[in-house]
């Protein structure tokens, strides 16, 4: 079963160095898993992000290769990212109510 990741975390004022690190983290993870991520800003709160990766097949090579890239990185020294996984609904919960 696929899953999906959602990173969130908030950065400095000084948002060019983390979204060039943020891109080359996803073009990294593209490049050995073949898991598109995407990027987006709080709508309220130009200063916390998230990272989306789906559809995430091997969670624990992900995992890995995000742990890596991060320590790799003196961008994210002091940025505390927190991890969300979702599955999805079983099929016998994902049918209308009648």
């Amino acid at each position: 079963m696929h899953c999906s990741l959602y990173i969130y975390y908030r950065v400095n004022g000084n948002f060019l160095p983390f979204q060039q690190a943020s891109a080359r983290l996803m073009a990294e993870v593209h490049e050995k898993l073949r898991i598109t991520g995407r990027l987006l800003q709080r709508r309220d709160d130009a200063q916390t992000w998230m990272e989306i990766y789906e559809p995430v097949t091997d969670a624990a090579a992900l995992q890995q290769l995000l742990a890596e890239g991060v320590a790799g990185d003196p961008c994210w020294q002091g940025v505390s990212r927190h991890e969300e996984w979702f599955v999805p609904l079983p099929a016998e919960m994902s049918q209308p109510i009648a």
